[in-house]
C-alpha cells in the first residue's frame, strides 16, 4: 500500500534552479508540547527568510523525545493536536515536516502512531505512520505506539519526497546479519516513486555512533540510488544526549553536508543540486579518536546545562575533593553554566591531605569558582562517640570509611536544599561498575555527570579541558587516585590498575561477555576476571539507586539497562 499527496508549495529556488530543503535540527523538552511548537515556527521563519521552501523537523517534535507514560495522559495528546493544527495555518510559502503523537481510532491495539505530519497551505497535507518500533536498549516505543502500514510520499518542493521515521531506516537487510523486522520502509517508498528520502529521528548519542550512523545512512542512499536527508534531535533529555546533525547525502551515498555535533540551528541543502562544492563544509570535528574527545566534552556539556535549564535549576553544587574526577566535573559544569552559577565545596577529613586541600584551592581559582570550605572531622567525632557503644569490640572498618562520605552528603544536599542548587555527582562508571562507591555518601545528588564515563576516558577528558590553559592542576591528574578514608589509601588498595579495570569492564559491560572469553582475550587470569566479575554484579543495588547519569556508551547504568538486583547467575 502507498499514499501520495500534493503540496501546494512552489519553493524558492538556488541560482541552480533547485529548491532548497531546511534541516532543522532542534533542542526541544519533553512535555513542553508549546514551547516545542513555538520552537519549530521560529525555526520555520527562519528558513523562510534564508530562502528555504520546505523545513524538516525532528521525530516527536512535539513531545520531545522520549515522552515516556506521559503518552498515557489525555490531555496530552489533545494539546499536540491543537499545536500541530497552529503550525498547519503558519505553513504557507514553506511547507514543514513535523513529527508528534497521533491519536488511532481503532479498538483494537495501542492507541497512538508515532507520526510526521506534512504540513503544507495551511493544512496537514499528509501524515506518515512509523513502522519499525524500537522496545531494545533505551527504547520502549512498543509500549505505546502502534506501527503505521504502507509509504507515504509527498509531492513536495524538493520533489517527491519518501517520509520514514528514525528506525524505518535502521533495517537494511544487506547492512545487517540480523535483523529485527521483516519490513522495509525505506524500499517501500522508493517502490512507491520517492525521489528524495527524507527520515526524522531522534538518535541518542553514545561513543562510535555518529560515524555508524552516517555509515548507514550513506549506504542506504547509494544503494536506493536516492538522496537522502536526515535530521535528528539535539541536546539533553534526562539521561539520554542527542547529538543533532542535519545531514544530506547524494545518490551515490556521499555525505555532501552536516552539522556541527551537539549544535542547534538550521542546513540548508538542495537535494536536486548535492555536490561537495556547492554545500557548507563537513564539520570542523570529524569522527575520530582525538576528535571523539571533544565530541564527548559537548555531549556532557550540554547534559547539564539542558538538564539543570529543563529541571528549573540555576547553579550547581559539587565536592571538590582535590581529585581528577571532581576537578573534571567542575570544569565541565563551568562550560555548561558559567563560573559564577557553580559552587565548589571542600570538606576535610581526619585523612585529607594537604595537596589535595592545595589543588582544589587551585581548581577552583583557575575555574573562578566560588569555593566553600567545610570541615567534617567535628561531625565524624560526634558520629563515632554516638556509635561507641553499639561498635564496642569491634575495630574501625569500612563502616566509618563510609560515615565520612556520608557526613559528606549529607552538608552537600543540605546545601542543595538551602540554596536550589543542582547537586552533582562526581563518580565515575569504572567505581560504579564495582561499587568503589557509598550509599548517601558521594553517590548523593541529582545528576551523574561523568557516571557513563570510564576512569581512563577522565584523565583523556581532563587533558582536554587543558589543551588552551591549565584548569585541571597537574597534580590532581598525576597523583595516584585515593578517596582518602583512611591513612595512605589508594584505589589501587582494593581494584586492579584502572586501564586493566577498565579493560575488562567494556567487555563485561558493554559486550556482555564471559569470565572465560574476558580471560581468554586479555590474557589475563580467571581469577582477577572473576573478582572484577563478582564485584560488578554484587553492586547492582547500588547502581539502582544512583542519580541519573549522562549516557556517552552504549550500556549505561540506566536507562537501557534492566538487571534484577537479588539473581543467582554469576559470570
Amino acid at each position: 500500500m502507498s499514499r501520495t499527496s500534493t503540496s501546494g508549495g512552489r519553493g524558492r529556488q538556488t541560482g541552480h534552479g533547485f529548491s532548497l530543503a531546511a534541516l532543522a535540527a532542534i533542542d526541544t523538552t519533553v512535555g513542553d508540547v508549546a514551547g516545542n511548537a513555538k520552537l519549530v515556527a521560529l525555526h520555520a521563519a527562519e528558513a523562510r527568510l534564508a530562502g528555504a521552501s520546505i523545513a524538516i523537523f525532528p521525530e516527536l517534535t512535539l513531545t520531545g523525545y522520549p515522552p515516556k507514560d506521559l503518552l498515557d495522559l489525555p490531555d496530552f495528546h489533545r494539546e499536540v493536536a491543537a499545536r500541530l493544527a497552529g503550525l498547519a495555518r503558519i505553513a504557507r510559502g514553506i511547507d514543514l515536516v513535523v513529527g508528534g503523537t497521533e491519536q488511532r481510532k481503532s479498538p483494537v491495539g495501542k492507541s497512538l502512531y508515532n507520526s510526521a505530519f506534512y504540513l503544507s497551505n495551511g493544512r496537514v497535507a499528509a501524515v506518515y505512520r512509523k513502522r519499525l518500533l524500537p522496545t531494545y536498549d533505551v527504547f520502549d516505543e512498543g509500549r505505546h505506539f502502534e506501527p503505521g502500514s504502507g509509504a507515504v510520499v509527498v509531492r513536495s518542493p524538493i520533489g517527491r519526497v519518501g517520509l520514514t521515521i528514525c528506525e524505518d531506516a535502521w533495517n537494511d537487510k544487506f547492512l545487517w546479519k540480523r535483523r529485527l523486522y521483516e519490513d522495509q520502509p525505506v524500499d517501500d517508498a522508493v517502490k512507491a516513486g520517492a525521489e528524495v528520502i527524507v527520515n526524522i529521528a531522534a538518535s541518542p548519542y553514545e561513543l562510535g555512533k555518529r560515524p555508524f550512523r552516517r555509515r548507514l545512512l550513506g549506504a542506504l542512499a547509494k544503494r536506493l540510488h536516492r538522496p537522502l536527508l536526515s535530521v535528528n534531535l539535539v541536546g539533553g533529555n534526562d539521561e539520554l544526549l542527542f547529538d543533532g546533525g542535519g545531514a544530506a547525502f547524494d545518490a551515490g551515498g556521499a555525505l555532501v553536508a552536516s552539522t556541527e555535533p551537539f549544535e542547534s540551528g538550521l542546513l540548508l541543502v538542495s537535494p536536486g543540486d548535492l555536490s561537495p562544492g556547492r554545500l557548507p563544509p563537513l564539520p570542523k570535528f570529524p569522527d575520530g579518536t582525538a576528535e571523539e574527545i571533544e565530541i564527548v566534552w559537548k555531549a556532557l556539556v550540554i547534559g547539564i546545562r539542558d538538564y539543570a535549564k529543563k529541571c528549573g535549576f540555576r547553579s550547581a553544587v559539587l565536592g571538590l575533593s582535590g581529585g581528577i574526577d571532581s576537578a573534571l566535573t567542575a570544569a565541565i559544569a563551568v562550560e555548561a553554566l558559567g563560573a559564577q552559577n557553580v559552587i565548589g565545596v571542600s570538606l576535610p577529613g581526619p585523612y585529607s591531605s594537604e595537596g589535595s586541600l592545595v589543588d582544589a584551592a587551585a581548581l577552583a581559582a583557575n575555574l573562578g569558582i566560588d569555593r566553600r570550605i567545610i570541615p567534617i572531622s567535628p561531625a565524624f567525632e560526634s558520629l563515632k562517640g554516638t556509635l561507641a557503644r553499639e561498635f564496642e569490640g569491634r575495630p574501625e572498618d569500612v563502616t566509618e570509611e563510609n560515615l565520612q562520605s556520608r557526613i559528606r552528603g549529607v552538608i552537600l544536599m543540605s546545601l542543595s536544599n538551602k540554596f536550589g542548587h543542582l547537586l552533582l555527582t562526581t563518580g565515575n562508571k569504572s567505581e560504579l561498575a564495582v561499587g568503589y562507591c557509598t550509599l548517601y555518601g558521594d553517590m548523593c545528588g541529582g545528576l551523574g555527570v561523568i557516571s557513563d564515563v570510564p576512569k581512563t576516558m577522565v584523565y583523556r577528558l581532563a587533558l582536554h579541558a587543558n589543551r588552551n590553559r591549565e584548569l585541571i592542576p597537574r597534580a590532581s591528574i598525576e597523583k595516584p587516585p585515593s578517596a582518602e578514608l583512611r591513612a595512605g589509601q589508594t584505589d589501587q588498595d582494593t581494584l586492579p590498575d584502572y586501564d586493566l579495570l577498565d579493560r575488562v569492564l567494556e567487555r563485561l559491560v558493554e559486550r556482555q561477555e564471559s569470565s572465560e572469553k574476558i580471560a581468554r582475550s586479555l590474557g589475563l587470569s580467571l581469577d582477577l576476571v572473576r573478582r572484577i566479575a563478582g564485584l560488578f554484579g554484587r553492586s547492582e543495588y547500588k547502581r539502582r539507586q544512583a542519580a541519573p547519569g549522562l549516557r556517552i556508551t552504549s550500556k549505561a547504568f540506566g536507562i537501557g539497562r534492566r538487571y534484577p538486583i537479588a539473581q543467582g547467575y554469576r559470570r
